[in-house]
């Protein structure tokens, strides 16, 4: 029996971020271009790419690097998805209404269309990722849109180590997962934890590709990024790059080092069928038995 492909070319922009917004715009697009020129389909983009991952420290003066989604930035991505053919995925810092804001993914289209956008749900606050000050948690739920160039599901960073996430956006249809990522070292943890944090990132989005049968695709950032301004000698975040693309067996097809890189990579969307009935996971599932799942802890 022969099984026919679906192919999909799937593009990841992992970049440094400097301190020009509309420079790292420029600089973004221009990545885009690139991987549309190697025939990638589906562009995405590392998350909150605008400007340096400001969470490092809470300062009320980066409110004003948000912006409204649909905005300048879905506008001018617009234009040059429609130009290129592509479906694109920013990671944007939204302003929803005065003091009232989100880390938002916005969707669109290969014809230049605005199709949506994801609010990150799980937000951390952990030393130098203070995003519970800057990010209301998300409020749209888990989310799935069917492009010109396959249907995609997208969550952001933290997300991603939760299982319940990935599970929940592939079952709306979700071929493909995208994380727009923001992570790295502490440069005084690296020597102890880098090599296991590193490890223990890859490791648990793989399983989510084996688990839901899916593609994922983890775009981080890269760069040591000190925030300007900051106190003497603060360690600022060394961000591992590391984007790489999983099949639904959980096999990485390609990862990026830790340098700026534009991967682009062919998914074959028939293999989502393939896993899936070789590993008949969704089917097997006990739907009857899981109520616990929302509680936070059975006592």
């Amino acid at each position: 029996m022969t099984t026919s492909t679906r192919t999909v070319q799937v593009g990841l922009i992992q970049q440094q971020a400097g301190n020009d917004p509309a420079g790292n715009l420029e600089r973004a697009i221009a990545g885009i271009r690139e991987a549309a020129a190697r025939g990638a389909q589906i562009v995405c983009l590392q998350e909150l790419f605008g400007w340096y991952y400001f969470c490092q420290r809470e300062d009320h003066d980066f409110y004003r690097l948000a912006e409204a989604i649909p905005g300048p930035s879905t506008t001018r991505l617009g234009a040059v998805a429609a130009e290129l053919g592509v479906v694109i995925v920013a990671s944007l810092f939204e302003k929803r209404a005065e003091g009232l804001y989100h880390n938002t993914a916005a969707v669109i289209d290969a014809d230049g269309r605005y199709l949506g956008k994801y609010r990150k749900m799980h937000i951390p606050d952990d030393p130098q990722f203070y995003e519970k000050f800057y990010f209301t948690p998300g409020d749209l739920g888990f989310r799935t849109w069917d492009t010109m160039h396959g249907r995609i599901g997208v969550l952001i960073c933290w997300d991603q180590w939760y299982p319940e996430a990935a599970r929940l956006t592939a079952l709306s249809g979700a071929e493909i997962l995208f994380y727009p990522t923001a992570i790295g070292w502490l440069p005084p943890e690296k020597a102890e934890y880098g090599e296991r944090q590193q490890a223990a990132w890859e490791t648990i989005q793989r399983s989510h590709a084996v688990a839901n049968g899916v593609y994922v695709c983890a775009v981080n950032r890269t760069g040591h990024e000190v925030l300007p301004d900051s106190e003497a000698g603060a360690p600022g975040i060394e961000f591992w790059g590391g984007s790489f693309v999983a099949n639904p067996s959980g096999q990485v097809l390609a990862k990026a080092g830790q340098a700026e890189e534009v991967l682009v990579v062919a998914c074959d969307l028939a293999a989502i069928d393939t896993a899936r009935t070789h590993w008949p996971f969704l089917r097997d599932r006990r739907i009857d038995a899981y109520d616990g799942i929302t509680q936070r802890y059975l006592d």
